[in-house]
């Protein structure tokens, strides 16, 4: 299992080929990208205290691992700024079946997006503001 917290960017084909899959018979993985739902969003700043969010991201794939049978589990996340279209993320995941690499990598989603101590500023050409919690991703838990 890897856990990185960077601020420099990665290539998630790159890090795929260096995943192994640990005897699993299925791998899932996800990226996150940057979006940019206004039009008008110049670059998103993401912070964290490194202690904390290493702690905590390794925290949610333990939990995932033991709880969906997962061979092995990736989590990349990246501070600093960042622009849209830039990767700010992966999740991957191995186990003996896709059902449950899907579920580990569906569980490590929704705990990352709701759970995972960053602080996220949209910066666009009005301004700054913090992005606050939505509730479509607190009610996504509530299934686990």
């Amino acid at each position: 299992m890897r856990i990185a917290v960077q601020d420099t960017a990665f290539d998630p084909s790159v890090e795929l080929a260096g995943f192994d899959a640990c005897g699993g018979g299925a791998v899932v993985t996800f990226n996150g990208v940057v979006r940019d739902d206004t039009g008008d969003l110049q670059a998103m700043e993401i912070e964290h205290y490194p202690a904390m969010t290493e702690a905590a991201l390794r925290d949610f794939a333990d939990q995932a691992v033991a709880r969906f049978n997962l061979t092995n589990a990736l989590v990349i996340h990246r501070y600093g700024t960042l622009k849209p279209g830039e990767v700010i993320m992966m999740v991957a995941t191995a186990a003996k079946h896709r059902k449950q690499a899907f579920q580990g990598a569906d569980f490590l989603m929704d705990y990352l997006k709701s759970r995972a101590p960053f602080w996220k500023k949209e910066i666009t050409a009005s301004g700054a503001d913090w992005v606050a919690a939505r509730g479509v991703d607190e009610d996504a838990l509530k299934g686990w």
